[in-house]
C-alpha cells in the first residue's frame, strides 16, 4: 500500500526490526522514502535488514537495543537523532512470549513480557516524545494484538501486556495531540511467522476455520496497517487501534 517519496525526508525507529513483522515494517517505510533505524536485540540480524534498506536508496542505521533497559532505550533515540537529524515516526514493535497457563506460569516469565512488551513501549515513547515535542509532530504506533481484546488460553502474560499497551496509546494519545503528535496502535491477529508455523497441522486448519478471511495473515499485512498510520493518510486519526485479524475479532 506504501506510496514512493510519501516519507521522503522522515526519520523512522523500528524496534524488533530485525525480522519477522518488524522487518516488514522497516522495508515498507523505507520503500516509502523514510530513513529507517533498525534496533533489535541481535545485531546481526539487524544489520542485515539494515543492509536491504539501504539497498533501497535511503539511510539505515542497526542498534543492539533492549528496549526495556532504560539507558538502552534513550541512547537509542539519542544516537538515531545524532546520526540521523531527527526522530518523526516510531513503531514499537518488540515484543516476546513467554506462553503457558497461569498455574504453571513462573513469575519471572510474566515478569519478562511485561519488561519488554509494556515497559520498552513506555520507555521508548517517552524518550522519542522528547524530541518530538519540540518539532510539534510525530507518529507513534503500538503493536498490539488481537489476545490484548479477546484473550488467549496460555498467555495471560502476553495477553495483559498487549491490553496494556492499548491503554496506553489512548492516554498518550490524548496527552500529546495538541503538540501534533498522534499516537495508534494496531493488532494483529494470526499472522503467518515463524511462530505460527511451528503449530501443528490440523491445529492450523482448525485457527483458519475460526478466520472468516479463512487465512493467515502476513506481515506485509500489518506493515500496509503501520504505514497508513504514519502517513498523511491518518493526519486526523490518533488514539485508535487498527485490527488486521481477518474479521477473526470485531
Amino acid at each position: 500500500m506504501s506510496s514512493a517519496g510519501e516519507l521522503k525526508g522522515k526519520v523512522a525507529i523500528v524496534t524488533g526490526g530485525a525480522q519477522g513483522i518488524g522487518r516488514a515494517i522497516a522495508l515498507t517505510l523505507a520503500r516509502s522514502g523514510a530513513d529507517v533505524v533498525v534496533s533489535d536485540i541481535n545485531l546481526e540480524k539487524a544489520q542485515e535488514t539494515a543492509r536491504e534498506i539501504e539497498a533501497l536508496n535511503v539511510r539505515s542505521l542497526a542498534i543492539k537495543s533492549n528496549v526495556a533497559d532504560v539507558n538502552e532505550a534513550e541512547q537509542m533515540v539519542k544516537e538515531t537523532v545524532d546520526k540521523l537529524g531527527r526522530i518523526d515516526i516510531l513503531v514499537n514493535n518488540a515484543g516476546i512470549t513467554r506462553d503457558n497457563v497461569l498455574l504453571r506460569m513462573k513469575p519471572e516469565d510474566w515478569d519478562q513480557v511485561m519488561a519488554i512488551n509494556l515497559r520498552g513501549t513506555f520507555l521508548c515513547t517517552r524518550t522519542a516524545l522528547k524530541f518530538m515535542f519540540r518539532q510539534r509532530s510525530g507518529r507513534i504506533v503500538n503493536i498490539a494484538s488481537i489476545t490484548g481484546l479477546m484473550g488467549n488460553a496460555g498467555q495471560a502474560n502476553y495477553s495483559a501486556s498487549k491490553a496494556g499497551i492499548i491503554g496506553f496509546t489512548k492516554a498518550t494519545a490524548r496527552e500529546y495531540a495538541n503538540r501534533g503528535i498522534t499516537v495508534n496502535a494496531v493488532a494483529p491477529g494470526f499472522i503467518d511467522t515463524a511462530m505460527t508455523q511451528a503449530i501443528p497441522e490440523k491445529e492450523r486448519e482448525m485457527l483458519i476455520k475460526q478466520i472468516p478471511l479463512e487465512r493467515l495473515g502476513t506481515a506485509d499485512d500489518v506493515a500496509s496497517a503501520v504505514y497508513f498510520l504514519v502517513s498523511d493518510l491518518s493526519s486526523y486519526i490518533t488514539g485508535q487501534v487498527i485490527n488486521v485479524n481477518g474479521g477473526m475479532y470485531m
